[in-house]
């Protein structure tokens, strides 16, 4: 059992920095589309106010939100990319725990994987 806990945490170790990366990335680009929705709700609002016509703020909010979900994917292009990427990393990391796992229940050591599971 302890040959194969040192190559697990060297695996174990890049994915956690990917799941924090993922974390970061995805508050980062929730932040700067809720942001958008908020400077659009505001520039709603004030071009109402210049035209003296009464919008109310929850209106406004849901045009700004109906105007920014298209134009984030454009603004925020490299913010998406990047977290799609960290998903994919963290994702792959998940299947290939989940298949060292499912070899583990079927009582295969990391060795006999490299073999083929037989010996010549």
């Amino acid at each position: 059992m302890s040959d194969a806990t040192p190559p697990e945490g060297a695996t174990g170790q890049q994915p956690a920095g990917a799941g924090r990366r993922l974390a970061r990335n995805l508050a980062l680009y929730t932040l700067a589309r809720l942001g958008l929705v908020v400077v659009i709700t505001v520039a709603i609002v004030g071009i109402a106010r210049l035209v003296s016509v009464d919008i109310p703020l929850v209106v406004a909010a849901l045009f700004a939100l109906l105007i920014a979900m298209p134009l984030s994917l454009t603004l925020f292009k490299k913010l998406r990319t990047r977290v799609n990427e960290d998903i994919a990393l963290v994702d792959e990391k998940r299947r290939r725990d989940k298949a060292q796992l499912r070899a583990r229940l079927r009582g295969e050591t990391p060795d006999e994987d490299k073999d083929g599971g037989t010996s010549a």
